[in-house]
Order: C-alpha cells, then structure tokens, then sequence
C-alpha cells in the first residue's frame, strides 16, 4: 500500500466529508488515500468523476444500477464502499460479472436506528409533534392530545436483525407483548418474542414496526392486498427502506382512516427530495405531498441512523474495508451475491 491510493467518494451531505477525513487522520491513512469528494450523487451522469479512482464510496441515495457499474469497471473502480447497512442501490450481479467487491457497514450503531423509531413512536402515541406545534403558539389547550399507553400493548416486528432485535428489546422493557415476523428466528430474542406468520403479526398488532432490508422477497411487503388486514387504529413504523410499503395503498389507507398514526423515516422516491433544501422550490412529488399533509404522520428524512457515535462508526468500518481490499486480505464486510439471493 505505498502508493497513494485515489479514493472517490458520492455524496452531497457536509457530514460524510467531515467525519471522513476524520477518520482519515485518526487511521493514519493521510499518506495512502487521496479522496476526492464529489458533491453528488452517483449516476450515470456523474460516474465518469470516478475516473482514476481504484475505490468509490457511496450512500443511499446513488444508483449503482448495472449500467453504472459497468462504467466504473470502464474507469478502473475495484471496489465500492456502501457506507449503510442496506446495499439496494448497487446491483450486485452487474458488480460481480465485472470483478468488483462490494462492501458495506453491517453494524455501525443498531441501537440509534432503534432508539429513533421509539422516539418517533412516542411522537405518534402521545401527539408530542402536534403539542409542541400548539405551545409555539401560545395555545396551551390539550383537547385533542389525548395519547395511548404502549405499556401491554402488542409491537410487531418486521425483521428481527442488529436494529429490529434492538426494537425488541426496548419494547419489552417498556412492558409490551412483542411479537415478530422474519424468515430467520433471532434465537438471542426467543425468551420474550413470539414468531408468527407475517398475517398475524398485522392483524393482532397495536404498533406495526418495520426494520427488514430491501430484497426482490421483501419490495411492498405491505401492499394493497395486505395493508387492511393491519389491525384498524393500529400505529405504522418503518425506518428502514422506502420499498417496503406500497405509497399508494398506504395513503388509501390513510384516506380511509385506517390508521391512528404513521411513522416514516424513508420513502419510496426518497431519492429525489432526501437530503436536499425543496423548501424554495417546492416538491413536484404527489405522493409525499399528501403524506406530509395529513395531520397524523410523520415524515423524516432518513436520519434514524444519524447520530455522533454512528457516523464514526461508519467512517471507521469503511475505512477499514478499504485497506483490507488494498492489502490483499479478506474484507470482512464485503457482500456475496450468493448469499444476497438466497434471502
């Protein structure tokens, strides 16, 4: 590794230049990477920045589509850094054909993804967002605000992995029945979670929480067909991708008053508005515009994961792939497409 290695990196958020270059110095890589930070999103308009680099990083909202990894494959890119959990924006067959490792950050602070869906439950349960929108105004009535207790309520919960097994746990510290649906059991939660078929977890379920990753088996695993049989006036979570709700039978939902309140940490179409100021502009997308309108959701823009001690922990993890690769030893962290399709 003692030539100075150029190293692309996506993205147009302050905090990933900061934190990495922190990193950077922390490791002592000063004298062996040479980043380059783009200030946009990866796609097959901006790929050709990449030229040169041996390794690019990105975030969630680039396209990695089979057409983008092939141009990077083109310009010389060994090895693409996802610095997320979820690894939906990269297509992973294309990636392999053209000799390309992908890794990701499997475990940079389950525990903040967890603790924020609490928070935005807790929001939804007690109307916290809409009594402080009151005070503000100097309206100090509480008519209307009449919140719910979570304690001996049923939780379900979608995906038992690091962050949903989290969820778990604070749910039944807080005195609630948690029941969970996934294809593999957490044997780390069998004393306190109760497995059901996905049917069962909705339709007995006060608060329905998804922590699931994006695959092709999990895309609008609440759908159309399924989003009614969720117990009427239950509480709807998801901090993990968009893609796992249909938008549009949601807002039919929403519409028909199906649901006491909604959570969203992500969207759909995220990639379009997520990080970036519409507020002169405006949003061009119906969709979030109906959402954002109706008085019992909450919309946020994918920052569950965002606190000090994740983002350091997502610098260090993928630094730590990158001088794996370059020193020719096995990436931990490196994703096997093998392993991706049998999910």
């Amino acid at each position: 590794m003692s030539d100075t290695i150029k190293l692309g990196v996506y993205g147009s958020q302050n905090w990933i230049k900061e934190n990495l270059l922190k990193a950077i110095e922390e490791k002592n890589l000063q004298e062996t990477l040479q980043p380059h930070f783009f200030g946009t999103e990866l796609n097959h308009e901006t790929v050709p920045l990449s030229q040169g680099c041996k390794a690019i990083a990105i975030f969630i909202n680039d396209d990695a589509g089979a057409e983008v990894v092939n141009r990077l494959h083109e310009y010389g890119v060994q090895l693409i850094l996802c610095m997320s959990a979820g690894f939906n924006m990269v297509n992973l067959e294309a990636a392999k054909n053209q000799g390309i490792t992908v890794a990701r950050v499997p475990t940079y602070s389950p525990n903040a993804v967890a603790e924020y869906a609490v928070g935005m439950l807790l929001s939804l349960v007690r109307k916290i967002h809409k009594a402080s929108y009151r005070t503000r105004e100097c309206n100090f009535n509480i008519e209307g605000l009449m919140g719910m207790d979570l304690h001996g309520k049923t939780v379900g919960v979608l995906g038992t992995g690091n962050i949903g097994a989290w969820f778990c746990r604070i749910m039944n510290g807080m005195g609630c029945r948690v029941t969970a649906y996934d294809v593999v059991h957490n044997p780390d939660l069998q004393s306190f979670v109760e497995y059901k078929d996905l049917n069962e977890v909705l339709s007995e379920s006060h608060v329905v929480a998804l922590f699931l990753p994006l695959f092709p088996s999990t895309y609008h695993i609440i759908n159309k067909d399924n989003i009614f049989n969720i117990r009427k006036g239950a509480y709807l979570v998801n901090v993990s991708r968009g893609g796992l709700i249909e938008t549009e039978a949601l807002i039919k939902a929403l519409k028909a008053g199906h649901f006491c309140g909604v959570a969203l940490d992500v969207y759909e179409q995220e990639d379009t508005i997520f990080y970036k100021d519409m507020s002169e502009k405006g949003v061009i997308d119906d969709s979030i515009i109906r959402l954002i309108s109706r008085p019992n959701v909450i919309v946020s823009s994918h920052m569950a994961f965002f606190t000090k001690e994740a983002v350091s922990n997502i610098c260090a993890s993928t630094l730590d792939s990158l001088t794996q690769f370059l020193g020719g030893e096995t990436v931990q962290n490196a994703i096997e497409l093998e392993q991706v399709l049998q999910k």
